[in-house]
């Protein structure tokens, strides 16, 4: 398993998790992976942490973390469509890593943040920038099935 973050000027950290994910796990890479990656992407104040509603991103313990740590995220319906970008990018990445057929976990973590590293920057501008699109497309559909 593996956790990221993206913006439209980069690709931030990937995080590669051993075993299972919990909240106390979640937290932790959050705090090793999210500042650095604010700071390295030279993201203004006003960015936000875009989570979906895994029971690990909404537990008690993370919206505390979360909110001790300063962290603004976006507020996600609970029935809602997978709307996330970085949905779209798990699947270039999939594919770019399945199509260099890793032989071992070790290949498999180093194609993976390979592949992460060279995700391309129209990619990522054009996933945030059709973002709303998106957003009012799922909106005018009752939150039925769209063309995105």
């Amino acid at each position: 398993m593996v956790w990221g973050c993206f913006a439209a000027s980069g690709p931030g950290r990937l995080a590669v998790i051993d075993g299972t994910m919990n909240s106390t796990v979640y937290q932790k890479i959050l705090k090793e992976n999210v500042r650095p990656s604010v700071r390295q992407l030279k993201l203004k104040r006003s960015w936000v942490l875009q989570q979906d509603n895994d029971p690990k991103h909404t537990s008690k313990s993370t919206s505390e973390w979360l909110k001790k740590n300063k962290m603004k995220t976006l507020e996600w319906p609970s029935q809602s469509p997978d709307l996330n970008p970085i949905e779209m990018l798990w699947h270039d990445l999939k594919k770019a890593v399945h199509a260099r057929k890793p032989s071992n976990k070790a290949e498999l973590q180093q194609f993976c943040k390979d592949e992460w590293a060279k995700i391309p920057s129209e990619r990522r501008k054009r996933l945030i920038a059709s973002y709303r699109k998106r957003l009012i497309a799922v909106i005018a559909a009752k939150g039925g099935p769209t063309s995105y």
